[in-house]
């Protein structure tokens, strides 16, 4: 397996992971409020999340998942109301020294949970196992090559949203500065959920 073998793969999940969406809106909404260091806990999870989830896309579960279209309703809910909670957290909170509200950076089992209950993020998954399916000699091959890939992937897309986030941070010095970043954040927070229902 080459470089130039991996290169499309490498390049899809990079598209797939720094495009926005409700994963980089959390990112960069942390990397505001808590700085880059407190937000690693957030950015692994989202990044073991999808890379999990490709793996195990590849492995055949994703398949078995979205076979039962109750279980997809059921993933899709739980996942909105918990973006929801967050986008209203996001949009309530402060300054960070005045974000009573969002005292506490969100942590590792929080980012997988919320990837693991997208099925467009299963279906993308999904997809990215079979188009790239002939890099590997079998299931086990495939799904350690993509969860590897798009777990680094996820995590260089997110460090730089996060870097985003802290940047901006240091930008926003009036309480009004900071009440259009939270309430803009929050609002594509929630728009982050439509796609998950389309289709």
């Amino acid at each position: 397996m080459t470089i130039e073998s991996l290169l499309p793969l490498i390049l899809f999940a990079l598209v797939s992971t720094i495009t926005p969406g409700g994963a980089t809106t959390l990112a960069t909404a942390s990397g505001a409020h808590f700085g880059f260091c407190r937000s690693i806990p957030v950015m692994a999870g989202f990044a073991f999340g999808l890379g999990s989830m490709a793996g195990a896309a590849a492995a055949g579960l994703g398949g078995v998942l979205l076979a039962f279209p109750i279980l997809q309703i059921a993933m899709k809910t739980l996942g909105s109301l918990y973006l929801l909670w967050l986008a209203v957290r996001i949009g309530k909170s402060g300054q960070p020294h005045n974000a009573d509200q969002m005292a506490k950076p969100t942590g590792f089992a929080a980012g997988v949970w919320m990837l693991w209950h997208n099925p467009k993020g299963w279906a993308m998954t999904m997809g990215a196992a079979a188009s790239f399916a002939m890099l590997a000699n079998g299931p086990l091959m495939l799904a350690m090559l993509l969860a590897s890939t798009f777990c680094l992937m996820a995590a260089i897309s997110l460090a730089l949203w996060c870097a985003l986030g802290q940047l901006l941070a240091r930008l926003l010095n009036a309480p009004w500065q900071w009440r259009v970043l939270n309430v803009s954040l929050a609002c594509l927070l929630v728009i982050s959920i439509i796609p998950m229902w389309r289709g």
